[in-house]
């Protein structure tokens, strides 16, 4: 077996903008599905009063009760908090800008790291410039990639510490703002929320938030959504893979990543009826029904390693041919903030 070295390097242009216009053009209903959810708002309350409740009572517990609801309860919460976060990224909530930004800041409370406001900018860079490594921040760096490759204990420790490795990707990112007031209102706002949970409930209440956060994203079987959304684990032609097992349901549909690079502009609970409207796009792409099986294989398995991803150079633009030129609505929809451009 050969061990990769590097990248696979493309150039084409990323496929999400091309299939959107494909979409648009014999499936022109799939345009009343762009809008906002403001529904969405009443989750991120429950999901939060959820964490403070579930807090307040393991922090007279056993600690083995602390780290086993943070990986059996916890995890879930954070990680559809993440995805609250991710709709606030995307404006999905509300029209004002500040309203969304301010909802994403209180979704990311329970998760102690000050994160939302940071992650909205990266995010946005990543659907624009997907596979760019100086702007896309989802790209692992290549020390990263390198000093993780295939092996089995690399992938543990890298899962495990998964928010530490995305933190030292900052540095390589270029046309991004790290701090402003928006930033500043993040972290101060996840200071008081963290003194307010000590102060009430003790530091069990705090372990068990951190533990939390950190199954939610890393060495827990909902750390394998980091490895189905772009990791090429079937197909090198394919750079952006769907999940749509059961746990959809409890992760506000965040498996719909294909439908989501393509519409970003439809909010979560949406997601599920681009590819109903338009199944052709969809069935024909390879995609993944279990988190916990592709866990275990990306764990185990030496054929998949941190250099299995896409890049591509030019700030991923290439010369438009008449068969992947946007058209007129697209161009005015992408300009008006509803499309993957935003």
């Amino acid at each position: 077996m050969s061990r990769k070295t590097d990248f696979v390097h493309s150039t084409k242009q990323e496929p999400h903008r091309l299939r959107t216009r494909q979409i648009l053009k014999q499936h022109p209903e799939v345009r009343q599905l762009i809008g906002k959810n403001k529904y969405t708002f009443f989750a991120i309350l429950g999901l939060v009063g959820f964490q403070i409740v579930l807090a307040g009572l393991v922090s007279a517990q056993s600690w083995w009760i602390v780290f086993g609801a943070a990986y059996l309860l916890g995890a879930f919460a954070d990680h559809s908090l993440f995805v609250m976060i991710h709709e606030c990224a995307h404006h999905l909530l509300f029209k004002s800008r500040a309203s969304n930004r301010l909802s994403g800041i209180l979704a990311n409370l329970p998760q102690i790291f000050p994160s939302s406001v940071s992650f909205e900018r990266y995010h946005i860079k990543h659907h624009s410039f997907q596979g760019v490594h100086e702007l896309d921040a989802d790209l692992p760096n290549k020390w990263e990639a390198k000093l993780i490759n295939n092996y089995f204990v690399g992938k543990v420790i890298w899962l495990l510490f998964y928010p530490v490795f995305q933190v030292f990707r900052i540095s390589r990112l270029k046309e991004i703002k790290p701090f402003d007031k928006w930033v500043a209102l993040n972290w101060l706002a996840e200071i008081a929320f963290t003194a307010g949970i000590w102060y009430a409930f003790g530091p069990k209440a705090i372990v068990y938030l951190l533990a939390s956060f950190f199954f939610s994203v890393g060495l827990h079987p909902l750390g394998a959504r980091w490895i189905q959304e772009h990791y090429l684990t079937h197909d090198e032609e394919q750079e952006t893979f769907s999940y749509y097992g059961v746990l959809n349901v409890v992760a506000f549909n965040v498996g719909y990543h294909n439908e989501h690079h393509d519409f970003p502009s439809i909010p979560w609970n949406k997601l599920p009826q681009i590819k109903k409207t338009a199944p052709g796009y969809y069935d024909s792409l390879y995609s993944h029904r279990s988190w916990t099986k592709l866990f275990f294989r990306f764990l185990f398995d030496r054929e998949i390693s941190l250099y299995h991803r896409v890049v591509r150079k030019d700030r991923g633009k290439v010369k438009l041919t008449d068969e992947s030129r946007p058209d007129q609505d697209l161009v005015a929809a992408e300009r008006s903030g509803t499309m993957a451009s935003v």
